[in-house]
């Protein structure tokens, strides 16, 4: 059985008149992922944080500062790319109290493994920054919430979007528990996640990927290196950072990516699972700006769960 996780929220977060990160990116997913075939989903709304939950693994201040920020009507930019609605502190507290309810009922043995489809996405919020789209780090408390909460010794986290998680990896620079994995292209924003950006106890793999290149070339280094090393480390559960913007429909970066090399990740992401950690396996939607790739790529995605 698959989870999933979403809510309303979602959709009354507002970005300004243009922004790729629209409410109507999870309109769409939300749609692909009503389709008949999906009927089987033990669908859940995803609850709301609290801010205790937040400081797994940011700063009262930062915490305050998104708080305080909100605004009762109209826009507020943060940055030039990151604004917040009305809407958004709910949003944004349900991003993370997905994430948090998808890791609690998988280590619970609900199900082996589960999606949170929410926006706004999380990978690139700092400790003490919101930006890139994001105001939490939603998988990086997520995995927190996994060691601190449920006594887990080993947290891997993969991320797949085409941008790299800068966010998950400042968040999670010196966590000796977690190994956190992102592949994204480069050069492209935010410009980190060089190769030798390893970690305070070099538990991060950064894997720059070459503007142009497809899904063959995304095949082979995953196939090569990135799943043997999730099993050397065997942890007893697997976060993806699932960002869908490496699609070569995708109007924000330039790697070529089909819906079909999402499947394929997807599906071979899932036998790593089941081989090291019982399949337990929590996905958080991240990226994706191309409306129809981005739902196409969401429900092969979430296809491939459902059948691990």
């Amino acid at each position: 059985m698959t989870l999933l996780f979403t809510n309303d929220a979602g959709l009354r977060h507002q970005m300004p008149l243009g922004h790729p990160e629209q409410i109507a990116r999870l309109e769409h997913v939300i749609r692909a992922l009503s389709a008949p075939e999906f009927a089987a989903l033990d669908r859940r709304e995803a609850p709301m944080a609290a801010e205790a939950d937040l400081l797994l693994a940011h700063p009262e201040s930062h915490v305050a500062a998104i708080r305080e920020a909100a605004p009762q009507d109209g826009l507020i930019a943060l940055d030039p790319d990151t604004s917040m609605s009305p809407g958004t502190w709910e949003a944004a507290l349900r991003g993370v109290g997905g994430c948090l309810a998808a890791v609690d009922a998988v280590l619970a043995g609900e199900a082996k493994n589960a999606f949170v489809a929410t926006r706004p996405p999380g990978h690139h919020a700092e400790k003490t920054r919101a930006m890139g789209f994001c105001m939490f780090g939603n998988v990086a408390i997520a995995a927190k919430h996994a060691l601190d909460r449920h006594g887990l010794s080993r947290v891997a986290i993969v991320d797949f979007d085409v941008h790299h998680g800068n966010g998950t990896q400042d968040l999670l620079w010196d966590e000796s528990r977690v190994l956190f994995i992102s592949s994204h292209q480069m050069p492209l924003y935010p410009g980190t996640g060089a190769a030798h950006e390893r970690g305070a106890h070099g538990n991060i793999l950064n894997v720059p990927l070459s503007p142009g290149s497809d899904g063959e070339t995304m095949r082979s280094i995953y196939g090569s290196r990135l799943f043997q090393r999730l099993r050397d480390y065997q942890p007893e559960l697997i976060i993806l950072s699932a960002g869908f913007d490496a699609h070569a429909d995708d109007p924000l970066a330039n790697l070529n990516w089909t819906t079909e090399d999402f499947a394929w990740l997807t599906r071979e992401l899932c036998k790593v699972a089941e081989d090291v950690c019982g399949g337990r396996l929590v996905s958080s939607m991240e990226g994706g700006y191309n409306l129809d790739a981005l739902a196409e790529a969401v429900a092969a995605h979430v296809t491939e769960l459902m059948g691990a």
